[in-house]
């Protein structure tokens, strides 16, 4: 193993003890990861907070096998530990990557593959912010949802990490972008962000909202994160040959759903988990978003949408504000 020379034994980390709330949530003090063949050793600058890190801390999504049992997803940082079979040249490199779990410590392992490099004029902060949306939005809206130019999308949570980075990414490549928000506020800023239009989903009946928007023709894609009995009302908005694509089912894991609408109008419904697909796929995933989106990244037209940043020994805080549901963007640890 190659390494920087100044590498402490330990580490400041944030463990999760019983289940349960934000509380939850411990710092702690634990030796240094070492990196495995093909791995990197990093110093984390900051790491981005996400909703299967609040699921975890609630007992309710546990890690896949030989992943940490620290929460966090996705870091920033310098590269300072080379696992065998790691280019001696990757060490000292500013990078971003995607993670398994680890990402609430001061040092964290990553497959290099996973690794993407933090360009020019783009702080940690920001870096951290990028590859779970990223590689979620992606994965999802263009590789298994189809997206293409001209199209029309409707995203749920519209100023969630997810939904901010889903506006964004859509826009870039000339995707008509609709959401739903919880509150006029929430609508206000998606628009901000770039949506086209973003609908108050308390106030109005978002498949009524979706026929008028597209004048009955309806969208192409739906990214939901909702589930239960948002599937049928999502059916009802999509157009012919219409895909929905299923990342999350806050609303409950099942729903009824009409057949005959799935094959008159020809309907796809896929969806997918990206934290237990395997090093070789998320390689690839990286390798993707390094050739069609990480340009836009070095360009400046690519940016996560921050909403707070949290030091690493107040993980706690960071969850209680997500839960909350007022932040816009991505919620931030920094070390």
């Amino acid at each position: 193993m190659s390494r920087s020379a100044d590498l402490p034994g330990t580490m400041t980390c944030v463990e999760i003890g019983e289940p349960g709330g934000p509380d939850a949530l411990k710092p702690a003090e634990r030796a240094l990861p070492r990196p495995q063949e093909g791995e990197v050793l990093i110093r984390v600058a900051a790491a981005g907070v996400n909703r299967p890190d609040v699921l975890q801390r609630k007992g309710n999504y546990p890690p896949p096998p030989g992943a940490s049992d620290l929460p966090g997803l996705e870091i920033a940082g310098e590269i300072v530990a080379l696992g065998e079979g790691v280019g001696e040249e990757m060490l000292g490199q500013p990078v971003c990557a995607l993670v398994s779990g680890g990402g609430y410590a001061e040092y964290c392992t990553a497959p290099v593959g996973q690794c993407l490099s933090v360009p020019e004029g783009v702080s940690m902060e920001e870096a951290a912010a990028l590859p779970e949306t990223l590689f979620t939005v992606w994965h999802n809206v263009f590789e298994r949802g189809y997206a293409a130019q001209g199209e029309r999308l409707l995203v749920h949570g519209g100023t969630s990490g997810i939904g901010t980075m889903a506006i964004k990414l859509a826009k870039l490549f000339g995707i008509t972008v609709y959401v739903t928000c919880g509150s006029d506020e929430k609508c206000e800023a998606a628009e901000k962000v770039g949506a086209d239009a973003a609908i108050n989903y308390k106030s109005s009946d978002f498949v009524e909202e979706i026929k008028r928007l597209t004048d009955g023709n309806g969208v192409n894609v739906v990214l939901d994160m909702v589930g239960g009995d948002y599937v049928p009302r999502n059916i009802q908005c999509l157009a012919e040959d219409g895909r929905h694509v299923s990342i999350a089912f806050q609303r409950g894991m099942s729903a009824e759903i009409s057949i005959v609408q799935i094959m008159q109008r020809r309907l796809v419904l896929t969806g997918s988990t990206l934290r237990a697909r395997d090093t070789g796929f998320k390689t690839l995933l990286a390798d993707e978003i390094a050739n069609n989106v990480w340009p836009f990244v070095e360009e400046g037209k690519l940016r996560a949408e921050i909403d707070k940043v949290f030091p690493l020994k107040e993980a706690a805080a960071a969850h209680a504000h997500m839960e909350a549901g007022d932040h816009i963007g991505k919620i931030i640890l920094k070390t």
